[in-house]
């Protein structure tokens, strides 16, 4: 990767807001939908005096604070107060379960976490998950983690954003200092600045190590767009949750780059979520693919006026969808594709001269993008034959928490586990070959629901631990609203075979209390056995080709 620069401070997110505060003090920045909003001068401020403040609480370069809050002023000021700090910001999705909670924090040592009212409650209950296993009885917690990553817990503080305090616990506002002061600027951006838990294809979800070097390279790639896709007078819809990547980075990030509005929404909902892009005259709408499904139904006629661009992430949207959507409402929809571990932008159709219907689009500059064979042999660019996807940019992660493992390798060269084909040649300034890529398949049997991972060992591990149930296996299903649905498939022991449907429901319940809402499975198969290759794998393939079956009508 390239080496920092040891002169200068590194261009990462919490500078670009000094940078912002400088040259636009009085412009506005961020806006809730509640009314709430700081401009460039508040929020640089606020963002001093979080990070004073977490410094005073002994929060020092390279302890990790969790985030688990909705979209609000508070995750963005404790976001860019960590970075700015040279702490590590780890952001949870709001809808986590305790058990989730507990286990992230434990994996990453984290020594405080900052809730909302929303929130709180369950992370009061992975405090308690925490307790029991520091005291070292046979809790949950020893059941989900190695000894080595019991071995280094610490119990964090508890911060709370807006609500009644618990002994012990701190409020926000007390979190905060009265006054910002200078901090040393951040010399070295092979820092780690966000742990992001995504999912792998073994054990449970793994954090990805992103540097300052990579969001503030992903950043720039993305700046460096043209046609841009934002620019400082439009005014972004923040509806994206900001705990996950494309929010976090390529939303928020590129706000901060290019001196836009950021317009904060908690939760989409169908007919309030375009109520907010008019009152508020958005003109630039990220979303989650799972969006166009929701508004499918709803009349658009001039309802998204003001908006002149619909960017789409996190995972493909049909060639159909798009074009339905575009003949409805005049508005271009560009898409991309990214990861986690990629900051996480990795292509735009906007980076296509002519993008064909179905693509994700090109790479963005500073981007290389190869396909390889099984064996890991180049794929040639004219041949046209699908491939594993591996890329290369300062964008990349750092590897996976603890140690960097899996990262990109001695050349820079990083597998994605994506399955693509590319068409076309393109061009970029610099007249390099990029060409036009088509998703085809996952390597990984990652499950992706309205665009979030869903990992089916960890569902399994719920699942198993469920009494009546002697066999497990998770999958994904297409699914039009959410692009792809989990279903479970279990076999019963003797006492969960006598009555299935109490089976059923006692996996459910399992699922809801120990899963975030996206991972429960949407359906419950009780089969009698499942499909096992000669090694004693379950044929995941086979129980896939049973739903294609279902879907087409040939099964009931």
């Amino acid at each position: 990767m390239p080496a920092a620069n040891p002169t200068a401070d590194v261009a990462g997110p919490a500078v670009l807001v000094s940078e912002a505060a400088r040259e636009s003090p009085d412009k506005l920045a961020l806006v809730e939908s509640g009314g709430r909003s700081l401009t460039w001068a508040e929020l640089d401020d606020e963002v001093g005096r979080v990070a004073t403040g977490l410094v005073a609480a002994g929060i020092v370069a390279g302890y990790r604070v969790v985030v688990i809050t909705g979209n609000r002023l508070e995750f963005v000021t404790t976001y860019l107060g960590v970075l700015r700090a040279q702490a590590v910001a780890v952001p949870l999705n709001p809808g986590s379960s305790a058990r989730e909670v507990a286990r992230v924090i434990a994996d990453c040592g984290a020594r405080m976490v900052v809730a909302d009212g929303d929130t709180v409650t369950t992370v009061r209950a992975a405090a308690t998950l925490i307790d029991d296993a520091l005291a070292g009885g046979d809790s949950t917690l020893a059941h989900d983690v190695p000894a080595e990553v019991l071995a280094r817990m610490v119990k964090p503080r508890v911060v709370v954003v807006g609500t009644t305090l618990q002994p012990g616990e701190r409020s926000y506002d007390h979190l905060r200092a009265d006054t910002a002061r200078p901090l040393p600027p951040l010399r070295d951006g092979e820092r780690i600045a966000a742990l992001l838990y995504t999912s792998g294809t073994t054990g449970l979800p793994r954090g990805a190590m992103l540097s300052h070097r990579a969001l503030a390279a992903n950043i720039e790639q993305v700046a460096a767009v043209d046609p841009p896709m934002i620019h400082g007078d439009d005014v972004v819809l923040g509806v994206l949750p900001l705990f996950h990547v494309y929010g976090l980075n390529a939303v928020l990030g590129t706000v901060l780059r290019s001196r836009a509005k950021l317009v904060l929404a908690d939760r989409f909902d169908p007919q309030g979520t375009l109520d907010l892009i008019d009152d508020e005259a958005c003109s630039v709408v990220p979303v989650a693919p799972a969006v166009f499904a929701h508004w499918r139904e709803v009349d658009l006629a001039g309802r998204l006026g003001p908006v002149r661009l619909v960017l789409s992430g996190s995972a493909p949207v049909s060639a159909e969808v798009v074009e339905e959507f575009v003949e409805r409402t005049g508005v271009p929809v560009h898409q991309g594709y990214g990861l986690t571990e990629a900051a996480p932008v990795v292509t735009s159709t906007l980076c296509s001269p002519a993008a064909p219907a179905g693509s994700v689009g090109a790479p963005l500059g500073g981007i290389d993008l190869r396909l390889v064979d099984e064996t890991g042999v180049a794929v040639p660019r004219d041949s046209g034959d699908p491939g594993e996807i591996q890329i290369r940019g300062a964008n990349l992660f750092s590897g996976y928490w603890p140690d960097g493992a899996d990262g990109p390798d001695a050349d820079g060269w990083w597998s994605t586990g994506d399955v693509a084909f590319i068409v076309g040649e393109g061009g970029d300034a610099h007249d390099r070959a990029r060409g036009d890529v088509f998703l085809v398949d996952r390597v990984k049997e990652l499950v992706i629901v309205s665009g979030f991972n869903v990992y089916p060992v960890e569902v399994e591990r719920v699942v198993a631990e469920v009494a009546g149930v002697a066999d497990v296996a998770v999958i994904g299903v297409p699914d039009d609203a959410t692009g792809e649905a989990v279903v479970a498939y279990v076999v019963a022991d003797a006492a969960g075979a006598a009555d299935p449907q109490a089976l059923e429901a006692g996996v459910r319940t399992a699922c809801e209390l120990g899963l975030a809402r996206f991972k429960v499975p949407s359906r419950v198969e009780v089969v009698e056995h499942l499909p096992h290759g000669v090694t004693g794998k379950v044929q995941k393939g086979r129980l896939r080709g049973l739903e294609r079956r279902r879907a087409l009508g040939l099964l009931e």
